[in-house]
């Protein structure tokens, strides 16, 4: 054995042996979904109200979802739409959903790629023009005789990349389908989503509204208190870390997933110290190194041009501009996009990337 085995080996009998935090870490990552979704029953009734037509065969409302990251939007839809599934399959009903994360995605293409996948339709990863796959998406599904329900998830971020095209396509698909009904539930961190919007695809899209407020500190420690029986050991979670924890998440608009995140990380740092109790210490830890991860995944997310604008900012304040407006950025924005044969966006579109 090399010397790097052995080092391993005492790695992994080291945590083996003493790990006695977590009773199941998963319980608390972003895509864990729990039986209950504590203070958002407003919001679970309002959405299954909603979609309840299609029980009966009927196309349901377009749903616009509006919510600050981590206000329970993507759980409560899930949540919601499961449920409908379930009890659609008992009725025999043909309803189904597709859950695609655009921002993920990336682009129209690969949204309507998903699509394609969910009705069982095979599309190339590249090749074809993005009308051919909507089209292929389009026959596929009447052919289905389904009521479909799509879930945009993050829909802002696709809109302010690469506009409202494949928006305003989907609103329409109902006007050309014979057998299938198509629904849009649309999912936006950003309340001002509709200024990117053509009034046609808003007025389409925005049937019904549903905003998610933020859960205020006594909530949030409510939910993580119930996550916390689920994820910890007994005993290995203080009460100060909890409450800290809360604190730090109520502080930044209620976030949810941060204050997950936290409790998760917190649980990590006190495994690798060996120890057997979460303290506030730990979460203090687990803040500093969420942050600077933070930081890093917001760059590597950015759109190409936003990346270049944020370069753009970079090079003024390097060289000393530090109140530079937007005319300086956009030249500077423009001279990179030549250097790299990219085309650069409009002055007044790459003035919505600084909102």
């Amino acid at each position: 054995m090399n010397n790097h085995t052995n080092l391993l080996d005492e790695v992994f009998e080291k945590f083996v042996s003493t790990a006695r935090i977590f009773r199941d870490r998963e319980v608390l990552r972003h895509d864990y979904l729990p039986e209950k979704l504590p203070h958002r029953e407003a919001q679970i009734k309002t959405l299954g109200e909603t979609v309840a037509p299609v029980l009966k065969g009927a196309r349901c409302s377009n749903v616009f979802i509006y919510g600050k990251t981590g206000t329970g939007k993507t759980a409560v839809t899930k949540y919601v739409l499961q449920h409908l599934e379930v009890k659609a399959k008992e009725l025999g009903a043909p309803v189904k959903f597709c859950y695609v994360n655009c921002r993920l995605a990336g682009t129209e293409y690969r949204v309507f790629s998903v699509l394609c996948r969910n009705i069982g339709i095979s599309v190339p990863f590249t090749g074809l023009s993005v009308g051919e796959v909507f089209n292929r998406f389009k026959n596929g599904l009447d052919v289905s005789k389904k009521l479909l329900i799509i879930v945009l998830d993050e829909i802002d971020a696709l809109i302010k990349a690469r506009g409202d095209t494949l928006l305003y396509e989907l609103t329409r698909i109902n006007e050309t389908l014979r057998n299938s009904k198509v629904s849009l539930i649309g999912i936006s961190n950003d309340l001002r989503l509709k200024e990117f919007l053509d009034p046609r695809v808003l007025s389409s899209l925005s049937e019904e509204e549903i905003v998610f407020r933020p859960y205020d500190a006594s909530e949030l420690k409510n939910i993580l208190s119930e996550r916390a029986k689920l994820a910890f050991q007994e005993g290995a979670l203080s009460d100060g870390a909890l409450s800290l924890c809360s604190a730090l998440a109520a502080a930044e608009h209620g976030d949810a997933r941060r204050a997950l995140d936290l409790l998760r990380v917190a649980g990590e740092v006190a495994e690798r110290k060996g120890a057997s109790v979460v303290v506030e210490e730990d979460i203090r830890e687990a803040e500093k190194h969420i942050e600077h991860n933070r930081v890093t995944e917001a760059l590597q997310n950015l759109t190409l041009h936003s990346k270049l604008v944020v370069l753009s900012v970079f090079h003024l304040n390097k060289a000393k501009v530090h109140k530079a407006v937007t005319g300086e950025i956009y030249e500077v924005y423009s001279e990179l996009c030549g250097e790299l044969g990219v085309t650069p966006l409009t002055q007044r579109r790459v003035s919505t990337l600084f909102k």
